[in-house]
């Protein structure tokens, strides 16, 4: 498919993204990255509060974080918006942890259903990026495609799965919130950096480094 068309259906899916209002204890709108046309696609969980007002995904404090993660292996952040397609399981805020009517520090995590109802919206995303490499950020994103019980099963490693009908390479990687000390303390730390290191190797990574 020629890329204008391609970037003509992504737009024309995200702006139905856009007004989906189809789980109510969600906060929209929807978030999502530009129509980018890339070999590459990262799934995050769920935007937070921040990203809802800025409308763009990782665009807080866990972002600074993931995007140095990035640039450690040759793409600064505002490379990375333009040359990777960003998704996420679920594109509303869930809102914040309550427990007995006390606000509790970290964000929801969204139910079955919504995550159920969301899956549309990547499913569609795959079937027109055909991605060679998927990047899952954080526990949740992991096991829309893996099973994990522990981080350290499954990160520094590479798989090929099918997902949604599309079977390709995955690399988790935790989630850089910075409630988490798990990347930041071993044996997190050394499995993250052969995370980064086999994304950096990927031909995929390769390719949009090179500009191809």
């Amino acid at each position: 498919m020629p890329e204008d068309n391609l970037i003509a259906q992504l737009s024309d899916h995200q702006k139905q993204l856009k007004s989906c209002k189809l789980c109510p204890q969600m906060h929209g709108p929807a978030v999502h990255g530009g129509p980018i046309v890339s070999p590459i696609l990262l799934v995050g969980q769920a935007p937070g509060p921040r990203e809802i007002e800025i409308n763009r995904p990782f665009a807080w404090t866990a972002g600074k974080t993931l995007f140095s993660w990035f640039e450690t292996i040759g793409l600064a952040e505002n490379d990375f918006r333009h040359k990777v397609y960003m998704t996420a399981v679920c594109r509303c805020f869930p809102g914040k942890k309550i427990n007995k009517g006390k606000v509790l520090a970290g964000d929801r995590v969204p139910s079955q259903k919504e995550i159920g109802i969301c899956s549309q919206w990547i499913s569609t995303e795959v079937e027109l990026l055909k991605p060679k490499l998927i990047i899952l950020v954080g526990k949740l994103a992991i096991s829309q495609v893996l099973p994990v019980k522990k981080l350290t099963d499954v990160i520094g490693q590479s798989f090929n799965a099918e997902f949604h009908q599309w079977q390709t390479d995955f690399i988790p990687l935790p989630h850089p919130s910075g409630l988490s000390t798990w990347y930041r303390t071993e044996p997190g730390k050394t499995l993250l950096k052969q995370a980064l290191n086999k994304i950096e190797k990927h031909q995929a990574w390769q390719h949009i480094l090179e500009g191809e």
